[in-house]
This record gives C-alpha cells, sequence and structure tokens, in this order.
C-alpha cells in the first residue's frame, strides 16, 4: 500500500489546528481545532471528510484538555474513530508549520534532534510561536516515533531575498551577533497564491511577477519574480509593514524610545501596545475588518480614520512594490481580509490606474471560492482573488521531500 497520507499540524500558543490530506488528490479526509488548551472552556471541534465518520458532520468534545500533549493525543483518538488513526501504513508524514526558521532553514527540513534543537534555539527570534511548534514536534514524534516529521517554515520563502532586500542599515557586527536581519513570514501563503495566481493567468510562474496581499488579522505584502520572493513587508517580527488588526506595522522606532523615556513604560508594555493593543484596533477600538467596515459605512469617524491608514498603507506598499518589480502582471488578494472584503480591495485599487490597475465593480462584490480576476478586461495589470491554502502547501512540501 502507497503511502500518501500527510496529517499537518498548526501548534499555537493554545491550539493547534490539524488536517489530514491525501497527496494523491489532494484531498481533505478530516480537519479540525483544538482550542483553549490549558484554560477554561477547552474544547476540541473535528470535522471526517472520508472514512466511516464522513457525512455525520462536526464532532466537539468539551472537556478539559491540559496541554499540547493531551490535544493532539485527542486529535490521534478522533482520526482512528474515523479510520483515519495515525498508525495508519497509508500515512507518509507530518508536516509542522514552524513560524521561525532564522537563516539556516531555507526549505521544508526532515526533523532529527539536532533539527529541534535549533529550532528551539531560535525561540527568541519567535517566542509567542516557536515554543508550541517544538511542542507540537515532539508530541507527535512521541505518538509515531517511525513516521518522517516534516518542518515547513513560514520564512522560507523569503529567503531568497537579495542580502541588500534582508538587511536593515545597522552596525554589521551588532546585526550579526543577534540575528537582527528581515526575516519576513506568511511565506507558504505567498508561496501558494503567487503559483496559484500564475495558473488562474495561464501561465508559466517562471514568467509572473506578482503582488501578493495576505490580509488576515496579520498582514503581509511581498514582491514575487518569476515564482522567486524579492521583497515582503514584515521584517525580524511580523510587526514590520502593513497596518494590522493589532499590529502597528511600520512606526519610526523612536516611538519607542519616546515612550520610554518619556511614557514611562517598560519594553514589555511596549511590546504589547505594539503586538496587541495597535492597528485597526487602536485606531478604531476594533479589530474585526466586518465590523470596522460597517462602521465606516455609518459614518463612525475613528473606524474612517482606521480603514483610510489601513488602505494608505497598502497602496505605499503597491506603489513601492512596482517599482521594485519593474513589470507587474498581478495584484493578488488572499487570507481572510483580502478574500472576502469588497470595500477593502476597491479602496485600495482606486487611484492606481496610472499603475493599469482597474476593477470591475461586478466582479468585486461577487463572492466565490474559487480564484477569479476582478480587474476590466482591459486592465494593463490583472487583480485578482485568490484563496490561499497554507496546509495544503505544507502538506505538499511535506510530501515531495519525504518521496523523493
Amino acid at each position: 500500500m502507497t503511502a500518501t497520507r500527510v496529517l499537518v499540524l498548526n501548534s499555537g500558543s493554545s491550539s493547534v489546528k490539524y488536517q489530514l490530506l491525501d497527496m494523491a488528490d489532494s484531498s481533505r479526509l478530516a480537519v479540525g481545532l483544538v482550542e483553549r488548551i490549558g484554560e477554561e472552556g477547552s474544547r476540541l471541534v473535528h470535522e471526517p471528510l472520508a472514512g466511516p465518520g464522513a457525512g455525520g458532520g462536526r464532532r466537539e468534545r468539551a472537556e478539559v484538555i491540559a496541554d499540547h500533549g493531551q490535544a493532539l493525543r485527542a486529535v490521534a483518538e478522533e482520526l482512528a474513530a474515523d479510520g483515519l488513526g495515525l498508525d495508519s501504513p497509508e500515512l507518509a508524514a507530518v508536516g509542522h508549520r514552524v513560524v521561525h526558521g532564522g537563516t539556516r532553514f531555507t526549505a521544508p527540513t526532515v526533523i532529527d534532534d539536532e533539527v529541534l534543537a535549533e529550532i528551539r534555539s531560535l525561540i527568541p527570534l519567535a517566542p509567542l510561536h516557536n515554543p508550541a511548534n517544538v511542542t507540537g514536534i515532539e508530541v507527535a514524534r512521541e505518538l509515531r516515533a517511525d513516521l518522517p516529521q516534516v518542518a515547513v517554515f513560514d520564512t522560507a520563502f523569503h529567503a531568497s531575498m537579495p542580502e541588500h532586500v534582508a538587511r536593515y542599515a545597522i552596525d554589521a557586527a551588532t546585526a550579526e551577533k543577534y540575528s537582527v536581519r528581515r526575516y519576513g513570514f506568511h511565506g507558504t501563503s505567498h508561496a501558494f497564491v503567487s503559483r496559484a495566481t500564475a495558473a488562474l493567468l495561464g501561465r508559466a510562474v517562471e514568467d509572473v511577477n506578482v503582488i501578493v496581499l495576505h490580509l488576515g488579522n496579520g498582514a503581509s505584502a511581498s514582491a514575487v519574480r518569476g515564482g522567486v520572493c524579492v521583497e515582503t513587508s514584515m521584517g525580524l517580527t511580523p510587526l514590520e509593514g502593513l497596518v494590522m488588526g493589532t499590529r502597528s506595522g511600520d512606526l519610526d522606532p523612536a516611538v519607542i524610545f519616546h515612550l520610554a523615556r518619556v511614557g514611562g513604560m517598560s519594553v514589555d508594555e511596549i511590546d504589547s501596545l505594539l503586538n496587541k493593543k495597535s492597528g485597526l484596533l487602536g485606531l478604531c477600538g476594533d479589530n474585526d475588518m466586518r465590523e470596522v467596515t460597517r462602521r465606516a459605512e455609518a459614518g463612525d469617524e475613528s473606524a474612517r480614520l482606521a480603514l483610510a491608514a489601513y488602505v494608505h498603507r497598502l497602496k505605499k506598499y503597491i506603489g513601492a512594490y512596482t517599482a521594485v518589480l519593474g513589470r507587474v502582471d498581478a495584484v493578488v488578494f488572499t487570507a481572510g481580509v483580502g478574500e472576502n472584503a469588497s470595500v477593502v480591495r476597491e479602496a485600495t485599487v482606486s487611484g492606481l490606474e496610472e499603475l493599469g490597475l482597474t476593477l470591475d465593480p461586478e466582479a468585486n462584490a461577487a463572492r466565490s471560492p474559487e480564484p477569479r480576476l476582478i480587474s476590466t478586461a482591459s486592465a494593463r495589470v490583472a487583480v485578482a482573488v485568490v484563496p490561499t491554502d497554507e496546509e495544503l502547501e505544507i502538506a505538499t512540501q511535506a510530501y515531495a521531500l519525504v518521496t523523493q
């Protein structure tokens, strides 16, 4: 029996998202989420799409889930109940999302003790994410010690950025000592969407230049030339770049000094302010774009300001990345906001006609789960909406590595 299945695990600080895929046809066999791990109200929501449980809809387990070990064992039980257990000979690998790969990990990597130690050593660069990623790997290795575990890194797709793009203009010795450089994030999404956009245009990836706008609660932009990332908006951490749900994005670094010296704020307080209390939330009190646009349309001035700031930053990056690429074939919107907020897409493209961008209002307003063009037939640069699929990208990379 050929092993074609890949279990994708995305372990967060208090959650585990998972999908089981069959790479023979890229189909999903099961999806689920364990949330509020170690907290009151923890639960597991599991949906079988194949096996005996298929067609029965979602199943929910509301119980105390103390840690990631218990969470993953519960996931294994639910999969086994559907005939999709981790002991299946059809399982080829477990693919793990790892947020930060530093400069060493620039491609999917089979995990051994040395690799796991290296991922641990990168925790200072991603203190909110890498610890949970490590825990997920450790538990999965315990559950199936014989099975290849593959790390797929958020930063890997951006490792192709030229050195002069990746480097900050600070003292080189200091930057080297503390690994200070631009890494970029959401790499699996940018990789998947840039390829899918080329397919939508009916062209080879190598022939297409794309600006990808991944707009969720976290948001990032990338400039992709011929399938290779040459610039991205996030930097050392996911804080740099676009206005996000709760993150500030770009700001004068001296703001931090000012808040410390004049405001008497600690480093941790400033960190919390910029990562958790800024962006749309800081400007208007809401970080859900649906609520922000509803309030803006109703005349709420703070929501209008927040939306204007969000869109303005997007326009700046489109203009900058047009200059970086020289020729742009498509600007593509993806992720929760990018795929669903037609108001944001319209406002972002409006006024960029000189860059070759014009929207078809009817196409932009239509909702669809499929990749689609929303630009006019005469537009020099295509504008597209392409749903991202990070789990499929992780599974694809992991499966390709273990079957080489």
